[in-house]
C-alpha cells in the first residue's frame, strides 16, 4: 500500500491539532482497516477451593522427667537387673496448688536367669528404693556397704511374715560390689535369693543416675515449671 507523506511548517511554540475525518487520509484515502480483535479463549472453570483441613491439636507437652523406661540394666550369668524410676505424686489443695502425697521411688527388678542371655521375668523380684536409700547408695564408698530392710505387712497382724533384704557390699576383689536380694515369705514358704556382681564401672553409672533423678524424684521439676 502507497503511503502519503503531508508535509508542512508551523510557527515555533505553535500547537498542531491535527483531525482524520471518517477515518480517511486528507486525499480521500481510506485508512488501513484495525485488525480484528479477538476475544481472549475461554479459561476453564478454577477446581472448587475446599477448605483446608483443620491441624489436628498439638499432643501436650511430655513433663521433662525420664519416668517410663528403664534408667540402667544389668545383665549377669545368673540374674539381671533393671532400675525404672516412678514418678512422685501430688494432691490438689484448695488453693489451687499441689502437694506430693508420696515421693518417687526407683523399683530394682530382679529375674533369674533361665539360660545362656536368657531370663525368666516371670519369677521377678522386685525391691522399691527410697530417695533417703538411693542418697545412702550414692554416698557409698568402694570399701562401704550398706543393707535395707522392706517388711511389706509391718504394722499389720501379719508383721515379719513377708520381708525383703537388699545388701551392697564390695566384692572380695575390690572390683565392685555385689547386689544381693533375699525375699523370705513365710505365708507362702518362699525363700528366694538373687545375686548380681556390679563392676566398679556399672556402680558409678548407676550413682550417677541416681543422683539425677533425685530432684524429679523429690517433685523438684513441678515447682519449678
Amino acid at each position: 500500500m502507497a503511503q502519503n507523506h503531508i508535509r508542512f511548517s508551523v510557527p515555533r511554540n505553535a500547537t498542531v491539532q491535527i483531525f482524520v475525518n471518517h477515518g480517511h487520509w486528507p486525499n480521500g484515502q481510506q485508512l488501513p482497516p484495525a485488525p480484528p480483535q479477538h476475544p481472549a479463549p475461554p479459561q476453564p472453570p478454577k477446581p472448587p477451593q475446599h477448605p483446608a483441613p483443620p491441624l489436628p491439636p498439638k499432643p501436650p507437652l511430655a513433663p521433662a522427667t525420664p519416668y517410663g523406661s528403664s534408667v540402667h540394666s544389668i545383665y549377669k550369668e545368673k540374674a539381671a537387673l533393671i532400675v525404672e524410676p516412678r514418678a512422685p505424686e501430688f494432691v490438689p489443695l484448695d488453693s489451687g496448688t499441689f502437694k506430693i502425697s508420696r515421693e518417687g521411688f526407683v523399683l530394682l527388678q530382679f529375674a533369674p536367669a533361665a539360660g545362656v542371655r536368657q531370663y525368666d521375668w516371670g519369677k521377678k523380684q522386685v525391691f522399691s528404693l527410697s530417695v533417703t536409700e538411693i542418697g545412702t547408695l550414692i554416698t557409698l564408698s568402694t570399701t562401704q556397704s550398706c543393707e535395707f530392710v522392706h517388711d511389706q505387712l509391718k504394722g499389720k497382724s501379719d508383721e515379719g511374715k513377708v520381708r525383703k533384704v537388699l545388701k551392697v557390699e564390695p566384692l572380695p576383689d575390690g572390683s565392685g560390689h555385689f547386689f544381693n536380694l533375699g525375699v523370705e515369705g513365710k505365708l507362702l514358704n518362699m525363700d528366694e535369693s538373687f545375686y548380681i556382681p556390679i563392676t566398679r564401672a556399672e556402680f558409678s553409672v548407676l550413682k550417677s543416675s541416681f543422683s539425677f533423678l533425685l530432684p524429679y524424684l523429690l517433685g523438684c521439676h513441678a515447682f519449678a515449671s
